[in-house]
């Protein structure tokens, strides 16, 4: 009988040259497929199977599910590399494209921000709940996201160690396991000492922490836990229909479009390729040209 899913994860995590950053994030990605398939032999999972089970990741946005396709493909080839698998069963399968209907995009078109009326709406919300551990919780992890432009999974896969609190700055691995700074401002800090004081589980070394409502176990807050929080937030204003924590990522971009050199933002969003940090220019244009019109329809208006 061959290796069993958790087992080749194990040896699959332990692999030499990956950061403490880099394992934290492929466990998360990994932990929805080993609470199906944890004790079954890794040659008797089809690819049928594992289609199914990519195809029902419906919450994640189409770069996070290219990102889940990724990793799991890696861990099969890794499979092979060992010799526990002839060949492996995702091998040519294509990622899946955006989809216009939940408002995801491509590089080459419009990404999906938030307004300066929406963002008030959303703080709003996350005030008027803050007294409870989820709501407290979500509402740092948003503003951290936003005020950053960190990837969710890299936030979620903090330490709370790896805050540096003096300096207001924290590292996070991004894509390409590049190490970058992310830095925050004295309303981030006072958000962030509250969530620590008053709702942060300190007896787990993750920054985000979560109790498992039946076990009662104290583990690294997962992405399904914080989506199902934002879900529960946006839900409650139609301005904010549509919306996914990613797209805080577009707004912290968008809002310092013409702020910084392109170089500057390039290194805090951690692309690789600039024409990725260019294609906001475009949002920004975008923008521009609607509130423009606005200004001028106003301006006609009081005139007439």
């Amino acid at each position: 009988m061959s290796i069993v899913l958790v087992n080749l994860t194990v040896k699959f995590l332990e692999r030499t040259g990956l950061s403490a950053n880099t394992i934290r994030s492929y466990e998360s990605t990994l932990l929805p497929l080993l609470k199906q398939y944890r004790r079954t032999p890794i040659d008797q999972i089809t690819r049928q199977q594992l289609e199914q089970y990519l195809n029902n990741l419906t919450h994640l946005s189409y770069s996070t599910h290219n990102r889940h396709q990724t990793i799991l493909q890696s861990l099969l080839n890794f499979a092979v590399e060992q010799g526990d698998l002839v060949s492996n069963p995702l091998g040519l399968m294509k990622r899946r494209k955006p989809d216009k209907t939940k408002q995801e995009y491509g590089n080459d078109e419009t990404v999906r921000y938030l307004t300066s009326e929406q963002l008030t709406i959303l703080y709003s919300l996350l005030k008027e709940n803050s007294y409870t551990v989820q709501i407290s919780r979500l509402q740092t992890l948003v503003t951290l996201l936003h005020r950053t432009g960190a990837r969710i999974a890299e936030v979620l896969s903090l330490d709370f160690e790896q805050i540096n609190f003096t300096d207001q700055k924290f590292q996070v691995i991004g894509k390409g396991n590049k190490q970058r700074w992310c830095f925050y401002s004295e309303d981030v800090a006072e958000v962030l000492e509250n969530y620590l004081k008053y709702y942060r589980y300190p007896s787990h070394p993750a920054l985000f922490t979560a109790q498992q409502p039946l076990t009662k176990e104290i583990t690294r807050l997962s992405y399904s836990t914080a989506y199902k929080d934002w879900s529960t937030i946006i839900a409650k204003s139609n301005a904010l229909k549509g919306f996914r924590l990613h797209d805080l990522r577009h707004t912290f971009a968008t809002e310092r479009v013409g702020l910084m050199g392109i170089e500057e933002l390039r290194a805090l969003m951690g692309h690789e390729n600039i024409q990725t940090t260019l294609h906001y220019q475009k949002v920004t244009s975008s923008r521009a040209e609607e509130v423009a019109k606005k200004a001028l329809d106003i301006l006609i208006n009081t005139q007439s």
